[in-house]
């Protein structure tokens, strides 16, 4: 192997030379130059977008993939380049849908907890798919922007910073040969050389060439610390595609969840007048009576697929048994209708600024 050990000897003293710089400036208060204020704000606001940026990047990657894990092994498979199998990994919500149409079928669909099993089931599968998209519009528009910034933008900025402190040892270095050339020059009468060999033009002209590379490098960096603001307004974009993605996730998982929830509430309402809630007591629920079998079996005039709003009376008190439900007493007047899809035996009624669903067996059309 060839080896050039004058490079080597010249690298060694260039790195000695610079750590000896260094520690007099920090330890020694050595003469250094110092950029103007409004360009330190600028490395200032670098430092503190790379730091955020890179704890949101990080909270978004957690928030979307909460296994550790998984995470560690989704990188190791983009850093080396490797593709998975073509077998796509289930998230929680459908490995628990899973589990569920495996106990609902075995328990039998046609009982009452096999067929809950099996809906509940549909309806996580769903929400899991969604949970899927919102992953996927995230890793795309947000993800992505965030990374490329980091690994580009950034990354040129801290380079470029390392030129722009590089270039100001070198002047700093200049500008101490100076100021060492003009002592010896005031104490030397006869002799203008310095100790080093160099004359104070040789000095004032290193001087020059220095502080000239060291005004275009700030320029240049300048320019990119600049450009953060423009990082900014292009990551703004990115937190509210973000933020629309995980509306839409939301609206579309409460109105799954509404329709779930609405299925199963069958289980827990009046079928005619054969069934009626009972606690373990025996006594019927909320302080009803068997009287409510009883207006269970009177007609109350609305047809299935009657969707007009009318006015009705209330023949019997009922205690809401869910959240969207409602509480009326005997003989108040509601205004009542049905909404599309809406379990037949339940109307919305609404009652003094209040809204909510109602067994139809408990009101009579007025």
């Amino acid at each position: 192997m060839d080896f050039n050990f004058k490079k080597i000897a010249s690298d060694a003293g260039g790195f000695f030379s610079r750590a000896k710089q260094l520690t007099e400036e920090t330890f020694l208060k050595a003469e250094r130059t110092e950029l103007d204020s409004h360009f330190e704000n600028l490395l200032q606001r670098a430092d503190k977008t790379e730091e955020h940026t890179r704890r949101l990047l990080s909270s978004i990657e957690s928030y979307l993939q909460p296994n550790p894990t998984v995470r560690m092994e989704e990188v190791f498979y983009e850093k080396l380049e490797l593709k998975k199998d073509g077998v796509v990994r289930q998230n929680n919500l459908e490995q628990l849908s899973t589990a569920m149409t495996e106990a609902g079928e075995t328990f039998g669909e046609t009982t009452p907890y096999g067929s809950a099993l099996v809906k509940v089931a549909q309806t996580e599968n769903r929400l899991g798919q969604a949970e899927r998209e919102l992953c996927g519009q995230a890793a795309t528009n947000t993800l992505l922007p965030i990374r490329r910034f980091l690994e580009g933008d950034m990354k040129t900025i801290q380079k470029e910073r390392k030129v722009l402190n590089s270039k100001r040892l070198d002047l700093d270095a200049c500008k101490s040969r100076l100021k060492k050339a003009k002592n010896v020059d005031t104490q030397a009468v006869t002799n203008s050389k310095t100790s080093g060999g160099f004359t104070v033009e040789q000095a004032e002209a290193d001087v020059r060439v220095a502080q000239a590379e060291f005004d275009k490098q700030s320029e240049i960096t300048k320019l990119l610390l600049e450009g953060i603001q423009t990082a900014h307004n292009n990551q703004l974009k990115c937190l509210r595609d973000f933020v629309e993605a995980q509306m839409s996730f939301y609206a579309q998982a409460h109105q799954l969840m509404a329709d779930l929830q609405r299925e199963l509430s069958g289980t827990m309402s009046f079928r005619g007048s054969s069934a009626i809630l009972v606690n373990n007591s025996g006594d019927p629920p909320n302080g009803r009576t068997m009287a409510a079998a009883i207006a269970a079996a009177k007609p109350s005039g609305l047809l299935p697929d009657d969707l007009g709003t009318k006015q009705a009376k209330v023949i019997l008190d009922y205690e809401a048994v869910l959240p969207q439900e409602i509480s009326v007493t005997q003989n108040d007047i509601l205004i009542v209708y049905r909404l599309p899809g809406m379990d037949a035996e339940y109307v919305m009624a609404e009652k003094g600024g209040k809204r909510g669903k109602l067994p139809v067996s408990y009101i009579e059309l007025l």
